[in-house]
């Protein structure tokens, strides 16, 4: 049992975990065996339950809606298979299992999202840099110009 505990103290030292909470948006890097290929595959969705959190092997389950679809998957934190868990952005919940967002009528707008600084900060280094490619476009473009302009007009 000491052996057990030790190998568990150091898997938690030698890798960090991120704080999660129900709620958040995150994703999920996992290794995919296929054939003798070796392939990191993203899993992007809301964590709608932490289990053991506690304890020495802790797991999420995730869930995504892919084509209409859900899918879920239920990761130990802590595995071999998992590279990173990047967390996206947070969710304001008051309940720590969101077992109630498997329900078709549910949506995901209706959570309270917060934004992480970082994906803020990246995102509006994405517009500063997309803002020149879009005016040179409408200026070789004049009828994408005329389109803006009259739908500019419309809105004021």
């Amino acid at each position: 049992m000491k052996k057990v505990m030790e190998y568990n103290q150091k898997v938690r030292s030698s890798r960090k975990m991120p704080e999660l909470r129900s709620g958040d948006i995150v994703k999920v890097h996992r290794k995919v065996k296929e054939g003798e290929k070796e392939r990191t595959q993203v899993f992007e969705g809301i964590v709608i339950s932490i289990k053991g959190k506690q304890s020495s092997s802790p797991m999420i389950t995730v869930r995504k809606v892919s084509f209409g679809v859900g899918v879920e998957i239920t990761v130990p934190v802590f595995s071999p298979l998992v590279e990173k868990i990047e967390v996206a952005k947070r969710a304001k919940t008051r309940q720590s299992k969101l077992y109630y967002l498997r329900r078709k009528d549910f949506k995901l707008s209706k959570l309270k999202m917060k934004e992480l600084d970082k994906f803020v900060a990246e995102e509006e280094e994405g517009k500063v840099e997309a803002a020149p490619e879009e005016s040179a476009e409408l200026q070789s473009n004049p009828e994408k110009q005329e389109k803006t302009e009259k739908v500019e007009q419309k809105s004021e």
